[in-house]
């Protein structure tokens, strides 16, 4: 059987005029038995033509999404953004979907998600009064919170249900959720953590960075992405 080809999207850096992945992202896909293809920002119309080639797909962590994919305007605190990659990756999303292609959404990846599906995005968390640190000053595969998965969901059967410690990067996050996903884990102050669609086989996104911790919840995501044939959408 040939091995499972992983698409992962990648940031670009334009001063220096370089596509760049860290490299934990194709280090856990790998180790989980596939094959990792970086997929830099190319015209929407060949997202189809991508998506069709992969077996799995994984939105990557970066930087914040333009205001302009989800109708609102930019407010301060909003960070640097990349239109084309934002208008790629909702392109990659929606079309993983349409397929029902198996999907792992990471920190950026889990607002990606939730855009392309209509859903609305928190431009910065920092500053807002009752919230926990989101941005933490700490190694990569350290946690820093725990979030509470919830039951019955997909992410419960694959990493358990209950308080899970996980690391955190990120000042944005999920506001109103799009039609067609649902909550499956939440950070003590109501932060959305995770997000899935029951109707996909695997269609999940987390706002942690699984891909730098050594967890059995962590490699259960990336197994399940590779190995998805006894998945099924679920009620």
């Amino acid at each position: 059987m040939a091995e499972a080809l992983i698409g992962i999207s990648v940031s670009c850096d334009y001063e220096q005029q370089r596509y760049w992945l860290p490299r934990a992202y194709c280090r856990r896909v790998a180790a989980a038995g596939g094959v990792p293809l970086l997929l830099p920002a190319a015209a929407e119309d060949k997202a189809a033509a991508v998506v069709a080639r992969l077996d799995g797909l994984i939105l990557s962590g970066g930087g914040d999404i333009s205001p302009l994919f989800y109708g609102a305007e930019p407010q301060p605190g909003l960070g640097e953004v990349d239109p084309w990659r934002d208008a790629w990756e909702i392109r990659l999303a929606q079309e993983a979907l349409r397929r029902d292609l198996p999907l792992l959404g990471i920190c950026r990846g889990l607002q990606v998600l939730n855009v392309a599906l209509g859903g609305g995005i928190i431009q910065d968390l920092c500053g807002q009064a009752g919230l926990i640190q989101h941005d933490q000053k700490a190694p990569r595969c350290s946690p820093t919170h725990t979030v509470r998965v919830l039951a019955a969901t997909r992410l419960a059967a694959l990493a358990g249900e209950g308080v899970l410690a996980v690391n955190s990067f990120h000042h944005q996050a999920a506001a109103t959720i799009a039609d067609g996903l649902r909550v499956s884990a939440l950070a003590p102050d109501g932060v959305t953590e995770a997000l899935e669609s029951p109707a996909h086989r695997l269609a999940l996104a987390v706002q942690w960075h699984p891909e730098c911790l050594e967890h059995p919840a962590s490699y259960a995501l990336f197994d399940a992405l590779l190995h998805p044939p006894h998945l099924r959408p679920m009620a």
